[in-house]
């Protein structure tokens, strides 16, 4: 049993790195509204100069949710607390709007750290509702036979944008535990109305999961989930091995496997490192699914190919395997602005980080014009990644100095990890780590977190 008394914070935080401050997300319901209070305990104790500032985004969904907004407002005036009211404007989707409303929520959090000077945004997710979450999956899963990636449900850390990290102490802590926390500090809460619409699938699950009939399913769930999120971050680290010992990048856009790869003993690893990869490759937020994974590799095993799969050719020759985007699909000349992300793959810098620049695939036309060569690596395979890579929609006069890429006076265009470039949870922090340094994407940001590591 928990100990929901006065020292519960220091259990909650004390492996968590504040030195940079805390956003906490309240929307003024009973998680979000103790995990404020929790860890400005923890704060006040441990680290009183650190900078904690609470944020309720008002979505603008329903009445009631700006006089909810200006309550959590009240209770951080009284405690001390800064406190921010984020908005989310504009029209809203008539579908997926749950989906939506999380993107805009994570978004108006991080730009309020960032304008904070903060690295750290704080969660109120609670063990109930990681149960919920791993019963909704695995649910989905049965329902069209997925993997069962997801039944590990929600990383303690997650790393949003490549840049901004979102943790989530309580996922250890049961919701009643928090209420009666809540309670003896003699502190309310707002009952959101759509938490019980049945007309949403986590209200189903919910009810689903009340009382003592719900008590065993939601610890199988929990259980699950622990041995789902050690299973996958222990494949992940052996993916990450693979792709550390068997690829390399000859040029931009073109990844190179040694056909070891095949026959290292480690199947089941080496399709995981392969289906990172493609997605990389791809510029695909997903990745491609187990069975086309491992139906690819069964290929490979075989002999010699060309085929494509998310997006990407994957082309097999006495040289190696080879990886890169096809062609088809790639994006139109459009103008583009400072960091907006390309085809999934770049992230656009302009040299004038206030205009706007017309960028285009680097073309297949243009590429033929260009001097490659000088490796072990086919030219033809030079060219054809390097036709893929953003560039102006001008013609080539001249080879520039790089012959393995395009190159501008107007723009650079760095590496992005796609499958975990939005968002990156912590059991997947090896792979991502081993191909952000394949194809030199920015490092990732320290794991806020003690005790845990990237390997």
């Amino acid at each position: 049993m928990l100990d929901t008394g006065p020292d519960l914070s220091t259990g909650l935080f004390s492996h968590i790195d504040f030195s940079n401050g805390a956003v906490a997300a309240v929307s003024g319901g009973s998680d979000s509204t103790a995990l404020l209070l929790l860890l400005k305990q923890h704060l006040d104790k441990t680290a009183p100069s650190a900078k904690l500032l609470a944020a309720t985004i008002d979505h603008g969904l329903r009445q009631g949710s700006a006089d909810e907004a200006r309550t959590v407002a009240k209770l951080c005036a009284d405690r001390g607390i800064a406190h921010h009211i984020l908005a989310w404007p504009g029209a809203k989707p008539s579908t997926g709007l749950p989906a939506a409303a999380r993107e805009a929520r994570y978004r108006l959090l991080a730009s309020a750290a960032r304008a904070e000077g903060i690295g750290l945004i704080v969660t109120g997710h609670t063990a109930d509702d990681q149960a919920e979450t791993v019963l909704m999956r695995r649910d989905r899963n049965d329902a069209t036979r997925g993997e069962g990636r997801g039944l590990a449900g929600m990383a303690p850390a997650t790393l949003h944008d490549w840049r901004d990290w979102i943790v989530r102490p309580l996922l250890g802590v049961r919701r009643h535990a928090l209420r009666d926390f809540l309670r003896r500090q003699q502190v309310g809460w707002a009952e959101d109305p759509t938490n019980a619409d049945k007309a949403f699938e986590r209200p189903r699950m919910r009810a689903a999961l009340a009382g003592e009939a719900g008590a065993q399913r939601m610890n199988d769930a929990l259980a699950l989930a622990a041995r789902q999120a050690g299973d996958r971050t222990r494949l992940g680290g052996e993916a990450a091995r693979l792709i550390e010992r068997f690829a390399s990048q000859p040029a931009a856009g073109l990844i190179r496997l040694d056909p070891a790869l095949l026959g290292a003993g480690a199947d089941r690893a080496a399709v995981y490192a392969l289906r990172v990869l493609l997605a990389a490759s791809g510029g695909v937020a997903f990745l491609p699914d187990q069975a086309r994974g491992e139906a690819l590799f069964a290929r490979l095993k075989a002999g010699f190919l060309c085929a494509t799969l998310s997006r990407t050719v994957i082309d097999f020759r006495r040289a190696g395997i080879f990886l890169r985007r096809e062609m088809r699909g790639l994006p139109a000349a459009a103008v583009t602005i400072d960091g907006a992300i390309w085809d999934g793959r770049r992230q656009i810098t302009l040299n004038d980080a206030g205009g706007a620049l017309l960028i285009a695939p680097f073309g297949a036309m243009a590429a033929k014009r260009l001097a490659v060569g000088g490796g072990e690596t086919p030219p033809s395979l030079l060219r054809a990644a390097l036709a893929a890579e953003p560039g102006w929609p001008q013609p080539v006069e001249k080879v520039g100095p790089e012959p393995d890429r395009p190159t501008s006076q107007g723009f650079a265009a760095s590496a992005v990890v796609a499958p975990f470039a939005r968002f990156l949870p912590s059991f997947d922090l090896a792979p991502a780590r081993a191909v952000a340094e394949l194809i030199g994407a920015a490092p990732l940001p320290a794991l806020p977190l003690r005790g845990h590591s990237i390997g």
